[in-house]
């Protein structure tokens, strides 16, 4: 960790960048989008939110139909559709697109050479899958090498995404086109399991509740394309033992249309940094909102393409887009528009840090809970019954890494890659 300035780019934390008063005029690289801060704090915050573990108070209290929800929220859902809990990805990796036209120009202001700003993007890329193979390592015996962490997904298309970054807008859009179109061609043009197929190998079964017929049936769970090519990839890597299937149907290849998901915050960062007025801006971002949401659901409704987050299907990428799109404009709307932005302090100091909580939430939760429990007493989380003592921690959990990343926060240190 290293103290650096608040201006400083980074795709996963502080975005230097904010509107300008102007409405002529493109937005300073050297100003802060508070609103980006904030969004990003709060999907970080739906992260800390599993410390509170409202699964195991909803399943003490089965008549409560706010905890059952709760802890709904808190789950991903099985095969298709969306909760809250399965936003938290999607957004993560649209903002990354959204800070990357900031952190060019923020470069490019400092004199930065296009050389240097390439190596460092590809640099960057790098250390991301690294460390998502890190993270994703610990409790094992060897190095884990998987690749479809948040972290490592991202770092797969990061480079990618940098050089169509580069491009003009319409070369970015016909990017994401080909993406989407052409992954989801791969999809359906891959054989359906035939009756010969053994259903061990997918550790799921025919009659898997998650599982589609028909055409949509090319993108049920461990039975398509990249489950296929996981088969052959991550057998190419030293194992525990031999890789057969993801257990929870994740894949290696959803970074590519994940990168898509990065090209949509893009069009919206370029869109924010433009000198377009603020009401024109509102209403791109709002109407992009509709159009991607509405086509989303309607490719998933009529079975042309299944909405599943854990494949990341093209459907999926419009329809969670749509919803990045939605909450880009309430933070800018809300903070930076309006300039209400107060009440946002406690997720902008986790937003300013998102590498730092990321990490600190894989590695310091359990040594958290253990801390709390040694120095206040184990019956002390259960003052209000035994059903809310995994709450009551969690809470304290969450409390604590807060004040870790505000006591940072106060000294201007942020973890940079």
């Amino acid at each position: 960790m290293t103290a650096l300035p608040a201006a400083a780019a980074d795709p996963l934390a502080p975005l230097p960048a904010a509107r300008v008063s102007a409405p002529t005029t493109p937005a300073p690289a050297s100003v802060r989008l508070g609103s980006i801060d904030a969004y990003r704090g709060l999907v970080m915050f739906l992260l800390l939110a599993e410390q509170f573990r409202t699964a195991s108070v909803a399943k003490a209290l089965p008549d409560s139909s706010f905890w059952r929800f709760l802890a709904t929220q808190q789950e991903h859902v099985t095969w298709t559709g969306a909760v809250l809990h399965d936003m938290i990805q999607p957004s993560f990796s649209f903002l990354v697109g959204v800070a990357l036209p900031f952190s060019i120009g923020n470069r490019r202001a400092r004199g930065q050479s296009p050389e240097a700003t390439t190596g460092h993007a590809f640099l960057r890329a790098l250390i991301l899958v690294l460390l998502g193979i890190f993270l994703r390592s610990t409790g094992h015996s060897q190095t884990n090498f998987t690749f479809e962490d948040t972290l490592t997904q991202i770092g797969l298309g990061y480079g990618f995404l940098y050089l169509i970054a580069l491009r003009s807008v319409r070369v970015q859009w016909i990017a994401l086109v080909v993406i989407l179109v052409g992954y989801w061609l791969a999809f359906a043009r891959w054989p359906l399991p035939g009756e010969d197929f053994d259903w061990v190998h997918a550790g799921v079964t025919p009659d898997f509740a998650g599982n589609a017929s028909g055409f949509a049936a090319h993108w049920n769970k461990n039975t398509n394309l990249a489950w296929a090519f996981d088969r052959w990839f991550l057998n190419l890597f030293p194992r525990e033992k031999p890789f057969l299937f993801n257990q929870g149907g994740y894949a290696t290849l959803s970074f590519i249309p994940t990168l898509g998901t990065m090209i949509l915050g893009l069009l919206a960062g370029e869109v924010i940094r433009s000198p377009r007025r603020d009401s024109e801006k509102m209403g791109w971002l709002l109407m992009a909102a509709v159009v991607c949401v509405g086509l989303g659901w309607l490719l998933g409704a009529t079975g042309v393409c299944p909405v599943v987050k854990r494949v990341w299907t093209p459907s999926w990428v419009l329809f969670s887009g749509g919803w990045c799109f939605f909450a880009t404009a309430l933070f800018y709307r809300i903070i930076d528009l309006s300039g209400y932005r107060r009440w946002a302090f406690p997720l902008i100091v986790i937003g300013m840090n998102s590498i730092a909580i990321y990490v600190m939430d894989h590695l310091f939760p359990s040594f958290i809970r253990d801390a709390w429990r040694t120095h206040v007493g184990a019956n002390t989380f259960k003052v209000f019954g035994p059903a809310y003592e995994q709450f009551l921690l969690g809470t304290c959990v969450v409390v604590t890494l807060w004040l870790i990343l505000y006591a940072m926060y106060r000294k201007k240190i942020f973890l940079r890659i």
